[in-house]
């Protein structure tokens, strides 16, 4: 049976009639797209709440990076990027806060000033004690497949049988969860787009996101200003096309309409007010 609420802390989510729309706030100097733009607690704040502003019904804050290359950072070096943000906008933002990271302690202090949701890209095995956080404070989780570590994943990732592998990992992590004690209908599975994949291996996950929605659990998919929608439009033009070009944001477009039309709950983008007028016809065609 499909989730189709997702009910925590003094939230409730409704997916019977939208698409969810998680915003991205990095506050770090390296990320991909917008590395070093709000890596200050008061240009963080004050995106922050654009995004929530122009339509963001959850705000993700992240302080270390996960991009291609990423080397880690120190769980103090993290905090003091993302718990001064996270205190400040749990005051004056009225959506949950997902903390993004692979760290149990950080998560506990982001928990402490405000988040109410966690973003694990390793699905909880970097630091198996964030299971138990999670199962603790009875807070939503966010179980991402990612084949490596962001040093070493995109170096020629390979795959016997794409959708099998994947569905299978996000199938035991899930269980692992559960086993825990969080609730199913707190597990929101992502299959990773960019994490260990080739620009094929992402186009056919989305084509094929129906078959980790039939897990049962919500979907969450984050295709935003990804490599593979820049590489596939460089072919058609005379110069790279990168994270910040005007076509990158029709890509990012297009594939966030594929992923709610084959089933993703949540999309998690950099551009909100674009997305969300553009999930809103998307969903009104979706429930015609």
């Amino acid at each position: 049976m499909q989730p189709s609420t997702l009910e925590f802390n003094r939230f409730v989510l409704d997916f019977n009639s939208r698409t969810c729309i998680m915003g991205i706030l990095n506050a770090t100097p390296d990320s991909f797209s917008d590395g070093g733009k709000f890596n200050s607690c008061e240009t963080a704040v004050a995106q922050g709440i654009k995004l929530v502003e122009d339509g963001a019904h959850i705000l993700d804050i992240g302080g270390e990076s996960s991009r291609p290359f990423a080397e880690p950072v120190s769980e103090q070096q993290e905090m003091d990027r993302v718990i001064p943000v996270i205190e400040n906008l749990a005051a004056k933002i009225d959506v949950p806060i997902s903390i993004d990271t692979v760290k149990s302690a950080v998560a506990r202090e982001a928990l402490n000033a405000g988040a109410t949701i966690i973003n694990d890209i390793s699905a909880f095995e970097k630091d198996p004690a964030m299971a138990d956080l999670a199962a603790e404070t009875k807070v939503p989780v966010v179980l991402m497949h990612m084949k490596g570590t962001p040093e070493t994943m995109q170096v020629n990732p390979n795959y016997d049988d794409l959708m099998m592998e994947i569905i299978t990992y996000l199938e035991k992590r899930a269980a692992f969860a559960m086993d825990k004690g969080i609730k199913k209908s707190h597990i929101i599975l992502d299959p990773g787009i960019g994490f260990g994949k080739t620009v094929k291996h992402n186009l056919v996950l989305i084509k094929h996101l129906e078959k980790i929605r039939a897990l049962g659990f919500l979907v969450l998919i984050g295709p935003s200003r990804k490599s593979f929608i820049q590489n596939v439009l460089s072919k058609d033009s005379s110069i790279p096309v990168g994270p910040d070009n005007i076509k990158t944001l029709y890509g990012t477009m297009a594939a966030v309409a594929a992923s709610v039309m084959n089933g993703a709950h949540i999309v998690r983008v950099h551009d909100v007010e674009k997305v969300k007028s553009f999930t809103r016809i998307i969903d009104s065609i979706r429930n015609a």
